[in-house]
């Protein structure tokens, strides 16, 4: 599958891409554990089929520190040992906000009552606007078929800082 466009050599692509990364910077420098924001990214885009974004993701959380064990078990974090509650709420809220077009019935109660119990109000609007826009970032990335496997850890650090 070769790339269809690269949106960022077209001047409209370009104005809307700075302005997405600009959103995005809100997330960014929040509270919210810059591990978390990787992993539950990582997830979002496991789940999509996103390659760029999966790329990405797993490479800035490894070099955030995140360890192979870790990273390596993401997709079946139900099935691990290695998450810590708060992660695996946060994991549940992507999972069930990212398959809504799934026929789900979008975020459970149970969901929530586990994101609230570990996330304060900025936490939680933090992980809400996260999950809303990794599936717009990998909306992007699968329609023009952005691949995977040449992303390096801090190529966009002009635009997150």
């Amino acid at each position: 599958m070769e790339p269809r466009f690269d949106l960022m050599a077209n001047e409209l692509g370009a104005k809307f891409g700075k302005r997405f990364a600009a959103a995005s910077l809100v997330v960014l420098q929040s509270a919210l554990p810059k591990s978390i924001q990787e992993l539950v990214a990582l997830r979002v885009s496991q789940i999509n089929g996103c390659g760029y974004c999966v790329d990405l993701h797993t490479k800035e959380a490894a070099a955030a520190g995140e360890t192979a064990v870790r990273l390596n078990l993401v997709a079946a974090w139900r099935e691990s040992t290695v998450f810590t509650e708060a992660e695996r709420a946060a994991f549940a809220l992507a999972e069930e906000g990212t398959r809504i077009a799934d026929a789900h019935p979008g975020v459970s109660d149970a969901t929530w009552a586990q994101v609230r119990a570990h996330y304060d109000d900025d936490l939680t609007a933090a992980l809400v606007a996260l999950v809303a826009q990794i599936n717009a970032a990998n909306r992007l990335g699968v329609i023009v078929h952005n691949r995977g496997g040449s992303y390096a850890p801090g190529m966009f650090a002009e635009i997150t800082h």
